[in-house]
């Protein structure tokens, strides 16, 4: 029965992908970014989709409030910040799971993004999660969140070059028939800016699929699986 519904959930996805690579968004900017943003020589992404997407991200990821934007949750010990929620640990508090909100600061700074003195450490200024939740009003938690709300078309564009930057990792951990396909369909998608959403919200939601703790039986539903499973209508 599991298993039903995982091929169920697989099935919708491998769907909802399909019509992501047919459609885009025409919404104008109103963020300063660079008109057109290539972190690689496969996938471009102008200001209009990243405000878009960036936009739908923010929605879904922190209930589209400004203050949604800084957040420490309930047993964990890192902050999560903008619409990534990108870690920040404290210097006391290191752990296993990938520390982003540092190399973000440093992408924002590359694009020319006045960034707040404080933010360009390495180290979140709050050791606990009380700490954070009563500087809730404090200068640098406004400044943090301005840098976080005027920011969320280049947040859009850094987590899609985490995102390529995770194919490699994808692409390793299957057999040599599937990789083609795998990275075909990946740019396929990558292609509009409904597809580029799709991505994004998908891995974030499931994973990458390669951790084998991730799966029920040897199946999984990560953003691997759904790549592997995609097949185009063919036409006429």
């Amino acid at each position: 029965m599991n298993y039903q519904i995982e091929k169920l959930i697989l099935a919708i996805a491998v769907n909802y992908f399909l019509t992501s690579c047919t459609t885009t968004t025409s919404e104008n900017s109103t963020y300063k970014t660079s008109p057109t943003y290539k972190h690689s020589s496969r996938i471009l992404i102008s200001s209009n989709e990243a405000k878009s997407i960036g936009e739908k991200i923010w929605y879904n990821e922190c209930g589209g409030t400004v203050e949604g934007l800084t957040s420490w949750n309930k047993g964990e010990y890192f902050a999560s910040l903008g619409i990534g929620h990108f870690i920040w640990y404290h210097k006391k508090q290191q752990g296993p799971f990938e520390e982003s909100f540092p190399k973000l600061v440093n992408y924002l700074a590359l694009k020319g993004v006045k960034v707040p003195k404080f933010a360009l450490n390495d180290h979140c200024p709050w050791e606990t999660r009380e700490e954070f939740i009563k500087s809730k009003g404090s200068a640098e938690m406004k400044k943090l969140r301005l840098l976080l709300y005027q920011t969320i078309p280049l947040q859009t564009e850094f987590i899609l070059r985490r995102l390529e930057n995770a194919l490699p990792k994808m692409v390793a951990v299957i057999s040599d028939k599937n990789r083609d396909r795998v990275i075909s369909n990946f740019y396929t998608l990558a292609k509009t800016a409904k597809g580029k959403y799709a991505l994004m919200d998908y891995i974030n939601f499931k994973g990458e699929g390669t951790k084998k703790s991730e799966r029920y039986k040897g199946k999984g539903w990560g953003m691997l699986q759904v790549l592997e499973e995609m097949n185009y209508p063919k036409k006429n």
